[in-house]
């Protein structure tokens, strides 16, 4: 049957997903089953591709598909044992015990005699009894708290005791079923009136440990509890409540939006309805919250970060971008007007340090997730109608609104935050507004200039008019605040040619100057933290210049001011910070231009970028030394661990590429691996952009490589570094990726059967393989080298024991390839296999005409690794098959094994003993006979 009649034929389509299933290859099998599921039109046969499904789900570990593919095949044929006995083992993975009983105890009775299925019902009774037990148990102990804490006359201290127990006993599902079920959520209700902080976050933590994972308390919780008293909760002074409150949102969110498609349910799943409703209640008090003069500053923020975390598609490739829209259409004015609120005035709700920054990062998250040019426009539109409403009013108090709101737009929308910043007389305005004698005005105006001079043709427009005005500011003005931002306009202008060491704003020296007066205010621990880090907004512009990236560094007071910014309350900062870092440390990506091309420019006078003497590699050597000695490791990973929406996807692209660069040297490695920096990299290759998720990976991959992965990476944690570095196996990867992905895998895979298994659940199988065959020799053989430690599992060998494939025989012939490293890494893997399988054995002389030519040339190699790997493979197959043995003694390798046999003098051989116990098993079969002075064949054999 052709290949095109197989697809159209189900039953063509069930054999090949059976024959990969038998293969090991349980996501083939699967793919072929779904296949053959569309083109059939038999319920009986379609029940049976369902069952068969079923099974390869239940490999995969994807226990609820199991679940439902067994349940379809049972809608149909409910005496099928087969598709009963697989439904009650994704009940048993899904925790749902009594279901799984149910049906293990139906299996037994229809086969009464079948082990497997007694062993089954006996397991899940025991666990059932078990959990039971601990119900019981876990009852009592909910009483007790409860009686605690509604016992007017209790101490403090004991009701104190008995939340803080209560939080430990949700975590519980036990406990939080108790808790839940025992009108604990009506008693949380009360706690969260206390005055006590304490039990407050008890309360909240407790709620926490109730909702996550679990939908349908979580809507119970909700619409018990109400928004409205969570969101006082949130937007009370306290910063630690009110962040344990977002948290607590932010789980809620969680069980409600993938609630469905977690493991973890309520047992009222089949009635329960969508959570539509309570989704959009708690979105639009959230929004409500923005603008509320009576919520706290802290409590904004929470509401605008869990909007960020919530509104915007996870992935671009999900089509339904219909709750951003809402957003927009019932907030966008809402933000806007926190956006323009201008914290020195009398009006406008109280306003923290980060709002502004969230303010623009929703504002882009936002704008991001538009799809259209025409739901853009509305974007537009909605801004410039905000922005020219407050700028047309009469006085200067809706002006400085309308530019404070321009302002948030450039940092956030650039393209949004330039038409309204074009506006008529808006650029007027700034300019004037910086020369008022007001320092609420000029600060207003001059921050509006340092963020409108982010393009190169408006840098030049404000260098030839607004340069001598910011240089005045800096020069005369009284006020701190002022100045620094003043300087740090002027930082951002010269700046403006980049890495371009011949492209020169200011005069020679000018820029030295102003990173000096940066450094000096960024030590100064009088001035507030927002000029400060003002200071650091100058040297991210500034640091391009490599003169001041060596001032910068060989400052080590400077460095340690900057490191303690980056680990304060104040997350706007985070972003120059790791601004300053890429440019110290040379991790941003330059293209190196074509030798003839810059020939050909110069020739036509076009300008040519020149690099600076102070960017060599000499040079960002010595200060990524300095920088790790001022402590730089330890800041990155507090810069990580921030919960803002400051630390945006741009921000940890940052932070990716500087650890990068830090552990590009091998003896640094331990530095960054010992202050925190390898359980930091692990979340930036997961939540990161594109560039940053490869730049972490890497960063991962050379750790892994040199440093033990369970010392690196302790715990669980080490199998959460599996993910980032299968995803360096990728063609958008270059070589060198591919390379040290592939060398810390081998790391990996050489520490346990579980972590065989992780990497085989990550799909990475099929990209190491690809890679086997890659023409660059060095990444072939590290592939090959990779497979060898995974063909430890029994599932890997299964691909090698299943016939119709050319896996067997490319290891054969790299045995015989000229790359010691490729020939070691193929013999190694055909060792282990001939060991584990010995069927493997007999299909070997099927792969080439030459593979005792190959075997023999192992033997007799000079290199002690490779003659001992190829005498084990011997070994192997003469144990196998006495007609292997014949063959074998029957060419020169008879001749080879007796020489090997016998140990050199001073030159301990392991393949020596490996080479007398060959002897020994062909002496057994009678294929050989000992002599006195040596070794004869025996008479069966002679011709």
């Amino acid at each position: 049957m052709g290949e095109s009649e197989k697809q159209k034929d189900p039953a063509a389509l069930k054999e090949e997903g059976n024959t990969l299933f038998k293969a090991g290859d349980m996501q083939g099998a699967a793919c072929c089953y779904t296949q053959a599921l569309k083109l059939s039109d038999s319920p009986a046969d379609s029940a049976v591709l369902h069952r068969n499904r079923s099974a390869c789900y239940l490999k995969l570990e994807e226990y609820s598909k199991a679940e439902a593919d067994a349940s379809k095949a049972l809608d149909t044929d409910s005496g099928d044992v087969k598709a009963r006995f697989r439904r009650a083992q994704a009940y048993e993975k899904l925790g749902r015990l009594d279901q799984a009983f149910l049906d293990a105890q139906r299996c037994a009775q229809l086969e009464p005699k079948n082990r497997a299925f007694q062993d089954l019902l006996r397991q899940l009774g025991a666990q059932i009894q078990l959990q039971s037990a601990q119900l019981n148990s876990t009852d009592a102990r909910v009483q007790q708290m409860f009686s605690v804490l509604l016992d007017s006359s209790s101490k403090d201290s004991d009701r104190q005791k008995a939340a803080q127990n209560l939080v430990v006993l949700s975590r519980d599902e036990g406990g939080a079923e108790q808790i839940f079920r025992n009108d604990g959520v009506k008693l949380i209700q009360k706690l969260l009136l206390s005055k006590q902080e304490d039990v407050v976050l008890s309360a909240l933590r407790t709620l926490v440990g109730l909702c996550t994972g679990h939908q349908s308390r979580t809507m119970a919780i909700v619409n018990e509890l109400g928004m409205d008293q969570l969101c006082a909760v949130m937007g009370s002074g306290a910063s630690t409540v009110s962040l344990a409150a977002c948290h607590l949102l932010q789980v809620m969110f969680e069980a409600l939006t993938e609630g469905m498609k977690r493991e973890i349910r309520g047992k009222d799943e089949a009635i329960l309805p969508e959570p539509s409703k309570e989704l959009r209640s708690m979105l639009r008090h959230l929004l409500e919250m923005i603008p509320a003069p009576n919520v706290s500053g802290p409590g904004r923020d929470s509401a605008i970060n869990l909007l960020v975390k919530q509104v915007p598609r996870k992935s671009l490739k999900n089509p339904d971008n219909s709750l951003a829209l809402w957003v927009i259409d019932q907030g966008l004015k809402k933000i806007l007007q926190v956006a323009g609120t201008v914290a020195e005035l009398s009006e406008g709700p109280p306003l923290t340090e980060n709002t502004h920054m969230s303010c623009s990062v929703l504002l882009s998250k936002l704008y991001d997730d538009l799809k259209s040019d025409k739901e853009r426009e509305n974007f537009h539109k909605l801004c410039e109608e905000y922005v020219q409403e407050h700028f047309r009013r009469p006085g200067l108090d809706g002006k400085l609104r309308a530019i404070q709101t321009v302002s948030v737009l450039l940092q956030g929308p650039s393209d949004v935050g330039n038409i309204t910043l074009e506006m008529s007389g808006m650029m007027d305005a700034v300019i004037s507004l910086c020369a008022s004698e007001d320092a609420t005005h000029q600060q207003v105006a001059v921050e509006a200039l340092i963020h409108a001079a982010g393009k190169a043709k408006r840098a030049s427009f404000i260098t030839a008019n607004g340069v001598a005005l910011l240089k005045d500011l800096y020069k005369k003005s009284e006020n701190d605040r002022i100045r620094v931002r003043a300087l740090v306009g002027l930082c951002k202008l010269g700046s403006a040619g980049g890495t371009d060491f011949s492209m020169k704003q200011f005069a020679e020296g000018s820029t030295l100057k102003l990173a000096k007066q940066c450094r000096k205010w960024l030590c100064n621990e009088s001035l507030p933290p927002a000029s400060r880090r003002w200071s650091v907004e100058g040297l991210a512009y500034l640091t391009f210049d490599a003169d001041v990236k060596e001032d910068l560094v060989e400052d080590k007071n400077a460095l340690l001011a900057m490191f303690d910014l980056a680990k304060s309350e104040d997350k706007t900062v985070l972003f120059a910070v790791g601004s300053t870092l890429v440019n110290c440390t040379n991790s941003y990506d330059v293209e190196k231009p074509d030798p003839q091309l810059v020939e050909l420019a110069k020739y036509a006078k076009q300008h040519v970028p020149e690099e600076h003497p102070k960017d060599a590699p000499t040079y960002v050597e010595k200060r990524l030394v300095k920088l790790l000695e001022a402590g730089v490791v330890s800041a990155l990973v507090c810069m990580v661990k921030h919960e803002s929406p400051a630390l945006t996807e741009a921000c940890r692209e940052f932070i990716a590429r500087v650890f990068l660069a830090l552990v590009e040297r091998q003896e640094d490695r331990g530095t960054v691996v010992a202050q925190g920096g390898g359980k930091a990299l692990i979340p930036l290759g997961t939540e990161n952009t594109k560039i940053g998720k490869v730049k972490a990976a890497q960063a991962l991959a050379k750790i892994t490589i040199t440093s033990n992965p369970e010392i690196a990476f302790p715990g669980e944690r080490v199998y959460e570094v599996v993910r980032p570095l299968v995803n360096l196996l990728n063609l958008e990867c270059t070589l060198l990726q591919n390379f040290e992905s592939l060398m810390a895998l081998t790391n990996l895979a050489g520490i346990s059967e579980r972590l065989r298994q992780k990497i085989i659940k990550e799909k990475a199988l099929p990209k190491i393989e690809s890679y086997m065959f890659e023409e660059n020799e060095m990444v072939r053989a590290a592939a090959t080298e990779c497979m060898c430690n995974l063909v430890l599992s029994t599932e890997v060998q299964k691909l090698f024991v299943a016939t119709g494939n050319d896996r067997l025989k490319l290891l054969v012939l790299y045995c015989g390839e000229e790359d010691e490293r490729l020939r070691k890494a193929a013999a190694g893997t055909l060792a282990m296999l001939t060991a584990e399988q010995p069927e493997i054995c007999t299909r070997i002389p099927g792969t080439t005409t030459h593979w005792l030519e190959i075997f023999q040339a192992l033997l007799l190699s000079e290199i002690i690794d490779l003659r001992h790997r190829g005498v084990v493979i011997v070994q192997n197959m003469m144990q196998a098959e006495k007609g292997l043995a014949e063959t074998l003694m029957e060419s020169e390798v008879l001749e080879i094994l007796s020489v090997l046999a016998k140990q050199r003098e001073g030159t301990p051989d392991p393949a020596a003993k490996v080479a007398q116990n060959c002897l020994d098993k062909a002496m057994e079969y009678g294929i050989i006979r000992s002599r006195e002075d040596g070794i004869e064949k025996g008479k069966g054999t002679e011709p």
